[in-house]
């Protein structure tokens, strides 16, 4: 399963993103990592949760998201979700190439057997409406 976590900047989709991380840590059986830009939250996440620069694996695109993201599922089967923040700091992924991203990480078998939840800038009404319905849209009253 792919979601789209999105919102206006500042809206707090990072803390959303933390905060269902540890919460998931606590309720689930297998491994969780947390895909971000820098090392910032290392101490907002529980140390159980795996913390990955991705600047450290030059993500340059979406394949090299793509590629990245099944590196991550190949080498731990115990992998149950993966939480991607604030990527398109380095790569360009916005509401115009989503879809491409989106198709791409559903034609692998091995997707469907995790939740990936991915943070972009934009609100779910300027979304392709396919991705509409796998995005959630999070707002500062969350």
């Amino acid at each position: 399963m792919i979601k789209f976590i999105v919102g206006a900047k500042g809206s707090g989709k990072t803390k959303w993103l933390i905060d269902n991380a540890n919460e998931d840590l606590k309720s689930g059986n297998g491994n969780i990592a947390f895909v971000d830009v820098d090392d910032d939250h290392i101490f907002s996440l529980d140390y159980q949760i795996r913390l990955i620069n991705a600047q450290d694996y030059k993500l340059t695109n979406i394949d090299s998201l793509c590629g990245f993201i099944c590196g991550l599922m190949a080498m731990d089967f115990d992998l149950e979700k993966i939480y991607i923040d604030s990527v398109y700091k380095i790569i360009d992924l916005n509401k115009d190439n989503l879809e491409t991203l989106y198709d791409k990480l559903s034609s692998i078998e091995e997707i469907k057997e995790r939740q990936i939840f991915i943070n972009v800038d934009c609100l779910t009404k300027d979304l392709p409406e396919k991705l509409q319905a796998c995005s959630e849209e999070v707002t500062l009253e969350d």
